[in-house]
């Protein structure tokens, strides 16, 4: 696995090459650089599976469940102030202003952010980033990347984390203090994904091309809803096909439209019409992406 200090510049020269044409092009709308994105996913998938999935389930398996919404809390107090930042660059001053406060009442009445106080107290959480402040601008999101460790993206969200990686404080000068964060923060979210982690893998299809339009999607709602989660719609917006219904259960995690590979929403736990012996496991009739 390369160092951390290097993915910085390593992600800075696969968006030149690839905004130079230098990635294999292929016919998917919106995917010209299908054949390296598919390589790139393949890799991403083997590092997940050999060293991400089994260290998040050993860390979920030993650490209780407050201590783990803690580190997300925390790690997400920080990402508030750049939440700030985006807001008012995107000329939302008023949300500016409270994305602001809640950064100052979780850093000190949630301590350092592991109680989201703010959010109790009314104080709207936001959903902004470069990217997105880019989007806004009117810059198009261009061609659709898998990057490496990282994930999906696109050529404009690339760049919007290029400068969010430059600012992010969990890249500490400290080499060994920033590898500690940085894999505190990625074990802990892929801790919180493994459920949803299970659907995906049962329901997609082409779990490449599924993961590519529900990140697509997801990054487009957030840009159409200004970055408001409130305005997306409720889990229980979400209609269900009974001829072609899923499973009884499925565990709290992502909606899945398994005919149209796509994520629609995230839910909780909830019991579901059983399946008839002869039904495709489709069918939930999609909305927006709410979380991925």
């Amino acid at each position: 696995m390369i160092m951390l200090d290097k993915l910085r510049g390593l992600l800075l020269v696969l968006l030149i090459a690839c905004c130079a044409g230098g990635c294999a092009t292929s016919g998917t709308p919106g995917d010209p650089f299908e054949g390296f994105n598919r390589a790139m996913f393949d890799f991403n998938e083997g590092v997940d599976k050999a060293v991400l999935q089994p260290v998040a389930k050993g860390y979920k398996a030993v650490v209780p469940e407050p201590a783990r919404e803690c580190v997300g809390n925390v790690f997400a107090n920080i990402n508030d102030v750049f939440v700030g930042i985006n807001s008012l660059l995107q000329g939302r001053v008023v949300d500016a202003v409270s994305d602001v406060c809640r950064v100052v009442v979780n850093t000190t009445v949630g301590l350092l952010g592991c109680f989201d106080v703010a959010s109790k107290i009314g104080l709207e959480k936001h959903d902004r980033d470069f990217g997105q402040t880019f989007g806004k601008w009117g810059f198009g999101s261009g061609p659709y990347l898998v990057l490496p460790f990282l994930g999906p993206s696109t050529v404009r969200e690339g760049i919007g984390t290029l400068i969010y990686t430059n600012l992010d404080p969990v890249w500490a000068d400290h080499v060994r203090t920033r590898n500690v964060l940085y894999s505190l923060r990625a074990v802990n979210r892929r801790a919180d994904l493994l459920e949803a982690g299970n659907v995906l893998e049962e329901a997609a299809l082409d779990k490449y091309s599924f993961v590519r339009d529900a990140y697509l999607q997801r990054r487009q709602g957030m840009i159409d809803n200004d970055g408001r989660t409130s305005a997306l719609p409720a889990p229980a917006a979400v209609a269900l096909n009974a001829a072609e219904a899923l499973p009884r259960r499925l565990p709290a995690g992502i909606w899945v439209d398994a005919a149209n590979q796509r994520v629609v929403a995230r839910a909780e736990a909830l019991a579901l019409p059983a399946p008839r012996a002869e039904a495709p496991r489709q069918a939930l009739a999609g909305i927006v992406v709410r979380e991925f």
